[in-house]
């Protein structure tokens, strides 16, 4: 069977306006859902001939339920994904006020971020592939960040099972720009993911404040709960003693990538044998071990209790306006942003 794209009404928002579900099908069994709200992935599912299907990643069963969500599920997060503290940063010698929306600092783009818009939509398909690109203009001033950013991210499924996501804008003034996904992975479709073994090409991390923001160090992993250089099950790293484990109450960590061939991160679940493997351009890794799930949400007939999945987010660090030393986070007229991950599956079929 070829690789094609299906499309149904999902939904009304509050306003009237409809939502989209475009779902990808590679043609050998995995099916990847899509909204035009939010470019959210809904569902990533693998069908098995003998077995009940399989789903990688949280979601929700109803646009609503996404209309309220402050969580991230699935969702593309910008126009600057993670913190800026204190919601603003220097530009031409005036600083720049954004929306202050965790407190007095700037989370994930802000309350109506990339997150909470809709998007248009074009889905195609040929004998490789199943794909759909979600395109809109952030205007100058949305959320305050200045210029015209012109943003493009396209899904495609391949008939090998591989999940490939590319970022693309355009700005008319510089304007800070790192897009990331935030779906919650869980390889075993159930139960939590302490069982998973985590892999990631990174010998420094960034520790961080009380308020989840880079300190500004650049801080070796050597030995212990962040040295996941070789693999490491996540529930052991998390119970270990470390003062940054404590303040964030598990790990909320963007970990500085390793410009290796890749991949970056290796997900597994021993359990059923699938591993997930992540290759990007990326400078940074946001691990996120779902550390304020608390079972007040649910999906797809669970209850996301804590550590019910994971994030693991390609981005620029965190904090990067505010930070000289960190790299660039700036998209520049005549320079545009481009930013590509892929995820790998194996043993899913």
């Amino acid at each position: 069977m070829k690789p094609c794209v299906d499309s149904r009404l999902f939904g009304e928002l509050a306003n009237g306006e409809p939502v989209m579900e475009f779902t990808l099908d590679n043609g050998q069994g995995m099916l990847l859902s899509v909204l035009d709200y939010g470019c959210i992935i809904r569902s990533w599912r693998v069908l098995a001939p003998q077995a009940a299907p399989v789903d990688f990643v949280l979601g929700f069963d109803t646009l609503l339920d996404y209309e309220r969500d402050t969580a991230y599920f699935g969702a593309v997060v910008g126009r600057f994904a993670n913190r800026i503290a204190g919601g603003r940063y220097e530009r031409n010698g005036r600083m720049v006020q954004l929306t202050q929306n965790e407190g007095e600092n700037h989370l994930h783009g802000g309350r109506r971020g990339f997150h909470k818009q809709c998007w248009q939509a074009h889905a195609s398909s040929d004998n490789e592939a199943a794909r759909v690109s979600l395109c809109r203009l952030s205007r100058d001033g949305e959320e305050g960040y200045p210029g015209n950013l012109l943003v493009m991210v396209t899904y495609e499924l391949t008939a090998g099972g591989e999940l490939r996501c590319c970022y693309q804008a355009v700005s008319d003034q510089p304007t800070p720009v790192s897009i990331s996904q935030h779906s919650y992975f869980n390889l075993a479709g159930s139960g939590d993911i302490l069982g998973h073994e985590l892999q990631v090409d990174a010998a420094h991390f960034l520790p961080v404040r009380e308020d989840l923001l880079p300190t500004g160090q650049v801080q070796e992993v050597a030995a212990g709960p962040f040295d996941f250089r070789l693999r490491q099950r996540i529930g052991s790293a998390l119970a270990e003693a470390n003062p940054q484990l404590v303040l964030a109450r598990g790990y909320d960590h963007n970990f500085v990538l390793a410009r290796g061939p890749g991949p970056q991160a290796c997900l597994a679940d021993p359990a059923s044998g699938r591993q997930m493997e992540i290759y990007t351009d990326c400078p940074g890794l946001q691990f996120y071990s779902g550390n304020y799930l608390d079972g007040t949400l649910g999906g797809k007939d669970r209850q996301f209790v804590r550590h019910a999945g994971l994030c693991l987010e390609p981005q620029h660090f965190p904090d990067a306006p505010n930070h000289p030393g960190f790299p660039d986070a700036i998209c520049r007229p005549g320079a545009p942003y481009s930013a590509s991950t892929r995820y790998v599956i194996d043993r899913w079929r």
